[in-house]
């Protein structure tokens, strides 16, 4: 197993990619906490890697909550270690720059920048005190190209990069690493920002077909995947890297 024994935090893991990467790195080995804004998906996906032989356990999390992220990342690192943080949680506020307000963009800003500064500042300590860790922040390919009428998506996905290049940098030499999971489009609820502006399910659906070279969705679990190997040794001498997963749309 790649992960075996290691301590594995997430935020966002009730469903989507967010769940799929707590299977994956439980089966690989890892313990995983789960937590999510609706605990009781938190819970459900704890117990699909119970019943199948995996170590985890849920909380409900606010991952906006400041305190709240800083006290859930203490109380699992106490236990003597934290080897992987997965900062997934976000938001998508679709809009033009005249079709959203400033509460639009404030809320973009912190569920997509700084709850992930809060995450990866509460987990630094721990990693630093073990002199190892792997900080994965879920961007986007929207953080590596522009969307149509995604300003604050977009703006936020982009300036999330930054940061995670910038924490690489800093604790490169405490052998710690800090990559960005930069998805495309994958057949999840998330989606709903993008139908809306598109016009419907049947709109995205052709859009998707259209403009990604391979012709389709991701699935959940080819994320997934790639956090493993972020989270793993396989990926030990990658730092700052935008890891993108979207079929060649980006090109």
């Amino acid at each position: 197993m790649l992960l075996e024994g290691r301590v594995a935090f997430l935020t966002g893991a009730g469903s989507g990619i967010g769940r799929a990467g707590a299977l994956a790195l439980a089966r690989e080995g890892a313990v995983v906490t789960v937590t999510d804004l609706d605990g009781a998906r938190a819970q459900m996906v704890a117990q699909e890697i119970l019943a199948a032989g995996g170590r985890a356990e849920a909380m409900e999390l606010d991952a906006a909550d400041d305190i709240a992220v800083l006290a859930a990342v203490d109380s699992v690192a106490v236990r003597g270690r934290l080897d992987i943080l997965h900062s997934h949680a976000g938001i998508q506020v679709p809009g033009r720059l005249t079709e959203i307000d400033s509460d639009g963009m404030d809320l973009s800003w912190r569920l997509n920048v700084r709850a992930h500064f809060i995450a990866a500042q509460a987990a630094m300590p721990h990693m630093q005190r073990q002199r190892k860790g792997s900080i994965i922040i879920t961007a986007s390919n929207s953080g590596v190209q522009y969307d149509r009428g995604m300003i604050a998506y977009c703006t936020t996905k982009h300036a999330v990069i930054a940061m995670t290049r910038q924490i690489a940098v800093d604790y490169a030499a405490d052998n710690i690493r800090c990559n960005a999971l930069c998805p495309g489009f994958v057949d999840t609820p998330f989606n709903l920002g993008f139908e809306v502006q598109m016009g419907g399910r049947k709109a995205l659906e052709t859009h998707v077909t259209q403009s990604i070279p391979m012709g389709r969705w991701a699935s959940v679990d080819e994320v997934a995947a790639s956090i493993v190997y972020l989270a793993s040794d396989q990926s030990g001498f990658m730092t700052g890297h935008a890891l993108v997963v979207d079929g060649g749309e980006c090109l």
